[in-house]
């Protein structure tokens, strides 16, 4: 499967932002979505099929890091897809923020 059709995937896309910076172990990512760890399982082997995360076994505990260099221009783009969102995010918590002080003073 070629790297577009993996990232085109929401929760694999998820993965890769949650491995982009640090080394996760498989339950550590399975915590952070609402399927079953099967589930999980199974995203973070196409992942590692296509070579976009690197596995390291220590003991009984697998760890993924997301492989930049084999996502190629598509890292740029995941990146900036990311920064935009959390642009966006900030900018929302922002605008709540001054409503809650504007709503604060008019009493």
């Amino acid at each position: 499967m070629d790297a577009v059709r993996v990232v085109a995937e929401p929760r694999r896309r998820e993965i890769l932002r949650l491995v982009w910076d640090a080394e996760l172990s498989a339950g550590e990512i399975a915590e952070r979505f609402d399927v079953t760890f099967g589930a999980v399982s199974q995203h973070l082997k196409v992942l590692r099929d296509s070579g976009l995360v690197t596995l390291r076994q220590e003991g009984k505990k697998r760890f993924y890091r997301a492989d930049r260099e084999a996502l190629g221009p598509l890292a740029t783009y995941l990146q900036s897809m990311w920064a935009a969102k959390l642009d966006t995010l900030a900018e929302l918590a922002e605008a709540a923020e001054r409503a809650g002080r504007s709503e604060g003073t008019d009493s």
